[in-house]
């Protein structure tokens, strides 16, 4: 094989994990996220019965991920992430039948388990498998990165069927029959995408690095009780867990900002959803320039950089909301947070290498990071909801909720930061 035809092969390789790992997602999420607003009248439903279903999806996803690490080192991952879409898909065609309340929570705990389970390391590990050693930052920036423009595109054609979808000139749907025709369109929409994506993933993901033979299982990392151990034993790993659970509750954050704007600025639903979408591309910019600075500079430095800013950032946007004359500068501040966040999630798991975890260890880490790190997913929107339904400035006392999470991150990865340069000091005097 020639260097170009393997340069293909790898870039195919990591746009189709790129493609498979968004839309793993866009059922459950992209709907509630981009839609949000639609979304909620279509199911009669109020910010904090979508919170408390999101929980339920949380819950299950969170059991979900250290087991799925155990399974991904025995199975190829392009088998169990086809699986995983698939059975995702399904879901899809039950969402069509407008379930109750009660139907809608046991679905999404049924996406929790498909969503995490036998594909989220096996995402990990196949898009550790796409690049060298020395490219890892790249990889995971590039991975989030065209999540992020893949999600972007694809909601921005649902705008348009969305558009279609109301006959009212001002975008808003008079009714919830209304609002459910229309969000039909999107949940079939979405369906056939993730089985597309299933097709793509099963055929043309391989479990093999660049020129390499295929990966043994048993090399591959299945974890021994004393590796388990030294993890959990490891402060740094809980530190890293630290860090994602606050910046994955500012990437949560970012759910409720069509509702903020459709609200704050008098907008129709329609541009409430064509501004999140649009805000969205940021994220593969965001995420790519994080990623390639990740390989050339302390990625916890970047880190608690960013947290800081954030934290600062989204106490004023509280501050503002009370302020009818500051809209243009609020605006300017609900951009930069969207371009911070999606920094944030590019970077962070490349915390694992400059933590020093040995490579055989790496599986296990990630799980545990993980487990720690979406945790949001079970009590993040369940909090936000009660705030945005009980308080009269309720997207005040939200925002401000967010900035206190951002400074907290800030001091784990002030933290990390120290043990890192402590143990890089004592490698370089041994």
């Amino acid at each position: 094989m020639t260097r170009e035809s393997k340069v293909t092969s790898v870039f195919g390789h990591i746009l189709i994990i790129i493609l498979a790992g968004e839309l793993i997602f866009a059922l459950p999420f992209h709907l509630a996220r981009f839609f949000r607003p639609t979304f909620l009248q279509a199911f009669e439903l109020t910010n904090t019965q979508l919170g408390d279903i999101f929980a339920v999806y949380g819950v299950v996803a969170m059991l979900s991920y250290f087991p799925g690490g155990l399974i991904a080192d025995r199975y190829a991952p392009n088998r169990l992430m086809s699986y995983s879409l698939l059975t995702t898909a399904a879901g899809g065609l039950y969402l069509l039948s407008g379930p109750t309340h009660l139907g809608l929570t046991l679905l999404f705990g049924y996406w929790g388990a498909t969503t995490v389970l036998v594909f989220w390391a096996a995402m990990i590990k196949a898009t550790r498998l796409s690049a060298a050693p020395n490219r890892q930052g790249f990889a995971f920036g590039l991975l989030d990165g065209g999540r992020g423009l893949a999600a972007s595109l694809f909601a921005s054609v649902g705008i348009l069927l969305l558009s279609q979808g109301t006959f009212n000139p001002q975008g808003d749907f008079t009714s919830s029959d209304e609002a459910f025709r229309a969000i039909r369109l999107l949940i079939i929409y979405y369906t056939l995408l993730t089985i597309i994506a299933a097709g793509l993933t099963w055929f043309f993901v391989s479990a093999q690095r660049p020129g390499s033979q295929e990966l043994d299982a048993q090399s591959a990392g299945g974890s021994s009780w004393g590796t388990l151990r030294t993890t959990l034993a490891n402060p740094l790993v809980w530190l890293q867990g630290g860090v994602v659970i606050c910046a994955y509750c500012g990437y949560k954050a970012l759910d409720n900002y069509s509702l903020f704007v459709v609200q704050a600025f008098d907008w129709s639903q329609v541009e409430g959803a064509q501004f999140i979408t649009f805000s969205s591309y940021m994220r593969p910019v965001a995420a790519l320039a994080a990623g390639i600075l990740a390989d050339r500079l302390r990625t916890s430095r970047m880190t608690y950089l960013l947290f800081g800013l954030l934290g600062l950032v989204f106490a004023g946007i509280a501050w503002l909301t009370h302020i009818n004359s500051a809209l243009t500068l609020l605006f300017a501040m609900l951009l930069f947070t969207f371009f911070a966040v999606f920094a944030l999630r590019g970077i962070y798991f490349s915390l694992v290498d400059e933590s020093q975890i040995r490579m055989g260890a790496t599986g296990t880490a990630v799980g545990i990071i993980s487990v720690l790190g979406f945790t949001p997913d079970i009590f993040f929107a369940s909090i936000a909801g009660r705030m945005l339904d009980a308080e009269q400035n309720g997207f005040a006392y939200y925002f401000l909720f967010v900035a206190g999470i951002m400074f907290i991150g800030c001091l784990c990865a002030l933290l990390l930061a120290r043990k890192v340069a402590k143990l890089r000091h004592v490698k370089e005097v041994n």
